[in-house]
């Protein structure tokens, strides 16, 4: 079964860190984004947004290092799923993730992560920049390449043009 993806695009990303809030809001109820499940990046040297988001990895380390089996696929949205109420808390899962998303709750003594807000992401819906999105792999994957083939064009651009001189 075909999975629909969350992905970022950073070309399109503001900066403005609504995902962030919007997240937290839903999953803890308040506006804080060190409670939130997604992070922005801000690179200010390079004035670069980059959104870090879950994998839900098809091999995920996290799943498999968890002592308690604490982290599973959901069936309907192919999410990778931490259960709060199984979880003891021993960061195995935050050390184990390749792309450094997986949180820690200091107050609940608990990992955090992307569920995938039940296969309807709120931080898609309230991205105005359409940076995040929510597909099926295809139409990510094409999505993906344009962005690479617009971040790579003033670079061969410029390649061609000297190249001609």
């Amino acid at each position: 079964m075909a999975y629909k993806i969350l992905t970022a695009d950073p070309n399109l990303c503001s900066g403005c860190r609504v995902c962030e809030l919007v997240c937290s809001l839903i999953k803890e109820g308040e506006c804080n984004p060190r409670k939130s499940r997604i992070r922005v990046l801000k690179i200010d040297r390079e004035g670069f947004d980059l959104p870090l988001i879950c994998q839900h990895c098809g091999e995920p380390l996290c799943k498999e290092v968890c002592p308690v089996n604490a982290i599973s696929r959901d069936g309907e949205t192919g999410a990778m799923v931490l259960n709060e109420e199984i979880c003891i808390g021993c960061r195995s899962c935050i050390m184990a993730c390749p792309f450094g998303i997986i949180g820690y709750d200091y107050e609940k003594g608990v990992s955090r992560k992307c569920d995938l807000c039940e296969g309807d992401p709120k931080c898609v819906l309230f991205c105005e920049t359409d940076a995040l999105r929510y597909e099926k792999p295809e139409i990510a994957e094409t999505i993906r390449q344009a962005s690479v083939l617009d971040a790579l064009a003033p670079a061969l651009n410029k390649r061609m043009s000297d190249a001609v001189q």
